[in-house]
């Protein structure tokens, strides 16, 4: 992927960029980054589907799906796609290779 992608995170409500910290917090008690594990609690391993906006740092407070507050992500994705087309169809293995 190329150094120069669109890739950004921030709440899809108000923009909030997250900042690095640990603003988000398990049923489970834990509090972390949420985006460092892709919305996975590092202690319990539960997946959040919704991310809250962080009010305290200067978010809004909104909850909002996880995957929503990835933008560029179309981008990032087709470049892969075209990465991947790029390579010969016979670099891969042959059916008889384990």
């Amino acid at each position: 992927m190329s150094t120069d992608s669109s890739l950004a995170i921030y709440c899809p409500r108000c923009h909030w960029e997250p900042d690095g910290g640990a603003h988000w917090q398990c049923s489970c008690g834990c509090v972390w980054n949420t985006f460092e594990t892709a919305a996975v609690c590092p202690r319990c391993q539960r997946r959040w589907r919704d991310t809250d906006c962080p009010p305290r740092p200067g978010g809004c407070g909104a909850t909002s799906p996880h995957e929503d507050w990835y933008h560029g992500l179309d981008e990032a994705v087709a470049e892969l796609m075209e990465t991947a087309l790029a390579v010969p169809a016979n670099v891969c293995c042959s059916r008889n290779e384990p």
